[in-house]
């Protein structure tokens, strides 16, 4: 009777272990995809469910209805006679932060392969902007400088461009952003208008993530998207596939996708973009840098 009650408690401390097991089990068999927002195609953040039970990211869905007179599901049309109050499904959110984490880490290491070497052009940089003697950062001065308003140079958009121009294949650049409240980047069709106001949408050639008030993260694909992001960034990786017509904005210390432009058609030659906005009364006055890249483990 003592051996059998010890194998049965033997049993019994097996099992409580196997949840653990489980577990580990269970996510390595759980696909991916189940985890795909329908609309940007990235693993979900921050997701989502409408009354007709299909996920979203919250802001992806958000974009979608805010540009809309009527309130579909982007999967399976549905239509909701009143704009139904979303709230985040905290146990998705979380299966899909484990398997989001997991992605980027081997994608960050897949597109670290292409990176390139970015210098500023001074060229194209507005005047109120100091350049390093190296091209590699930028900062906003306190006085206009005296610069030749030439066909290259942006005015009155305080901005600058990368040296080096794209019209094939994949590159990929980091800039750190520490220390800032403000900044735009990303990239720029190279026959935009220079010399007037510019809009951050792909149609008007421009495809960027911005920050601003400190802690207000967006994606600018026409009406801007509130990106929600559990830390803040400080050093941002840009990666395009030009023939896939694609450009993504990473997290690259925490490792975690920022969000990407899909489906895009390129047909220029395209230019990486950098703004660090103004200093906000002493508030934004740290450079972007653009930063070596060291490629993840």
């Amino acid at each position: 009777m003592a051996e059998s009650l010890s194998q049965t408690k033997g049993r019994k401390t097996r099992s409580m272990e196997e949840p653990e097991s489980f577990s580990h089990d269970f996510s390595s068999l759980l696909s991916e995809d189940l985890l795909l927002c329908p609309i940007c195609v990235y693993v979900l953040t921050d997701p989502v469910t409408t009354p007709c039970g299909h996920n979203f990211c919250n802001s992806c869905l958000t974009w979608c209805w805010d540009k809309s007179q009527h309130c579909l599901c982007p999967l399976c049309n549905q239509k909701f006679n009143k704009r139904p109050e979303l709230k985040i499904n905290t146990t998705l959110r979380e299966v899909a932060d484990y398997f989001k984490k997991k992605r980027v880490s081997t994608e960050l290491k897949r597109i670290q392969q292409y990176a390139v070497d970015v210098t500023l052009d001074p060229d194209t940089a507005h005047p109120d902007l100091i350049l390093s003697a190296d091209g590699k950062q930028v900062t906003y001065g306190d006085t206009q400088q005296n610069l030749p308003d030439t066909q290259q140079r942006l005015n009155p958009c305080i901005c600058v461009l990368g040296k080096q121009s794209f019209s094939s294949g994949r590159f990929y650049y980091e800039v750190q952003v520490r220390g800032k409240t403000e900044w735009t980047l990303g990239v720029v069709r190279g026959n935009i208008n220079r010399k007037g106001e510019m809009i951050l949408t792909p149609q008007d050639g421009l495809w960027t993530v911005i920050l601003r008030n400190k802690d207000q993260y967006k994606a600018c694909p026409g009406p801007p998207v509130l990106i929600t992001l559990r830390e803040k960034v400080e050093v941002v990786g840009v990666f395009v596939d030009y023939e896939e017509g694609l450009v993504s904005f990473y997290d690259v210390k925490s490792r975690s996708h920022i969000y990407s432009f899909t489906d895009q058609s390129f047909t220029e030659k395209l230019y990486p973009y950098f703004s660090p906005d103004l200093n906000n009364e002493g508030k934004n006055s740290a450079p972007l840098i653009i930063s070596p890249v060291f490629k993840t483990e």
